[in-house]
């Protein structure tokens, strides 16, 4: 065990006392929202407490349907030292009259939101009198890729980057940083130039990986494509070199420079992250736009497995018992939710979920998920069509309808973001494993539709609340066992 282990250990434990006592008198449940860039992180949070506070149509989630939540509301987050999650920017955004989504998310932010409700059990009527604060962590999966970091030398990390460079479709990508780091000598003396065009030409790779055409998602150091203020530091100056087997770094040496950069990435970057944030959590939802994947072909899909291998790899899963809840708090339940379902029709919803399932299979088993439970759920957090049918060469094709973003070109048309059209988004297979050989690459038809147009409030009513797909199931499963 490293000292760095033992310390980083009694912070948590600290943290988790000081949770533990302040969540005696009022309870707090930390909910971490995380997924793969484009996922719906901020669209799912504005619409989960929209939905919450506007009494929203939520028929699977059981306090609520049975009556007992009387009423939820926002009130101050209870660490002052993080960005408040701009809630009402955010439902601006998606309800004004230039309706558009939110950017992803580049940061961490906490938002609070607190609801009363008629509890049933003793404790609960008698303590806190039914009170539960929602404590809701948004933060880029991109950093949550950056766990595993913590594990591996600077070394470790070089020759793993490297080979993983070589596979398709990434081998061509990495082609220009390839090239020059093949012409870097590791133990000549470190020039700085030399060091900020690797971190340049590999930040470019990364950056290219991500794009849609590829969506590929184990890409870190995070904090590579989402620099923030970090832009242009040593913290983010350094890059992976070819190494020989049990080389030491001399003195002064390019290798020396960049071992000593990675390292202080872990330090400043990673592991603040890890104390202070990500081993306090309750529950966990991570977002995964899985059919970005699909249309991506089979590499995509691979390295999306890999991603959530790693991702499942870094949650402390288990049981929380009373003694472990303060000294050693561990997430007890993960939901990964296949986002973006009012893409397809409401009778492939279930085929995405399974998909989603056969994915995260083998990923479930790599990260011991003995003693936490997890599910699956293929959810819109926030509708932006509907469903209709279309007669096509004799033929019923089940379609969506909505208002595609401006500059979206179906079928040889470009939209002006005020025109509503149908589509036919594509089949998804009822075997789950028929969707992952590659087969549907290029094959779904996915359209960027605007957030939809919603019905005004009536006159001394509330306003309606954001229309969902199974956001009810996602809460319910989060949430539900904490309104007792």
């Amino acid at each position: 065990m490293k000292l760095s282990d033992l310390t980083d250990g009694t912070r948590i434990a600290l943290g988790n006392v000081a949770d533990y006592a302040s969540d005696f008198v009022a309870p707090s449940l930390r909910l971490g929202v995380t997924g793969l860039s484009r996922a719906g992180k901020t669209v799912f949070i504005t619409s989960l407490v929209h939905n919450l506070i506007h009494n929203g149509r939520l028929p699977l989630f059981v306090p609520h349907a049975r009556g007992r939540i009387k009423r939820a509301y926002l009130e101050p987050q209870p660490d002052d030292d993080l960005p408040r999650f701009a809630y009402e920017q955010h439902l601006k955004d998606l309800t004004g009259e230039n309706r558009s989504w939110p950017q992803s998310t580049r940061s961490l932010s906490q938002l609070r939101v607190t609801v009363e409700y008629t509890p049933q059990g003793f404790f609960a009527r008698n303590i806190h009198g039914g009170k539960l604060h929602i404590d809701i962590i948004d933060y880029p999966g991109e950093w949550l890729l950056d766990l595993p970091l913590l594990q591996q030398t600077y070394e470790q990390w070089s020759n793993n980057a490297l080979a993983t460079s070589t596979r398709p479709p990434r081998d061509r990508l990495a082609k220009d940083w390839r090239q020059f780091t093949q012409n870097l000598k590791p133990s000549e003396p470190a020039q700085e130039s030399d060091a900020v065009q690797a971190a340049k030409l590999f930040t470019n790779y990364l950056g290219r990986c991500r794009d849609d055409e590829f969506a590929l998602s184990t890409l870190p150091p995070g904090r590579f494509l989402m620099p923030g203020d970090l832009e242009g530091s040593p913290l983010l100056t350094f890059a992976p070199l070819e190494l020989d087997p049990g080389t030491s770094p001399e003195s002064g040496s390019l290798h020396a420079m960049m071992q000593r950069r990675y390292d202080a990435y872990i330090d400043h970057i990673v592991r603040p992250f890890y104390v202070n944030h990500f081993a306090r959590l309750d529950r966990q939802i991570v977002l995964v736009d899985t059919m970005a994947a699909l249309n991506a072909g089979p590499e995509s899909i691979a390295d999306l497995k890999n991603a959530l291998g790693d991702i499942l790899a870094s949650f402390r899963q288990g049981e929380n018992s009373i003694l472990s809840s303060i000294f050693a708090k561990r997430i007890d339940k993960v939901l990964f939710a296949a986002t973006k379902a009012d893409m397809l029709h409401h009778t492939t919803h279930d085929r995405l979920e399974n998909i989603l399932s056969l994915i995260i299979e083998d990923a479930a088993k790599r990260a011991d998920l003995a003693g936490a439970r997890y599910d699956v759920t293929a959810i819109a957090a926030l509708r932006a069509t509907r469903e209709t049918t279309i007669e096509h060469n004799g033929e019923s094709l089940a379609c969506i309808t909505g208002i595609p973003a401006a500059g979206e070109v179906i079928g040889g048309q470009t939209f002006d973001g005020k025109t509503q059209a149908a589509v036919f988004p594509g089949d998804l297979p009822a075997d789950p494993a028929a969707a992952l050989d590659g087969s549907l690459k290029d094959s779904l038809h996915f359209v960027r539709f605007r957030p939809p147009l919603l019905e005004p409030a009536k006159p001394l009513q509330p306003a309606p609340a954001l229309p969902h797909i199974r956001l009810d199931r996602a809460m319910q499963f989060l949430l539900g066992d904490y309104f007792q």
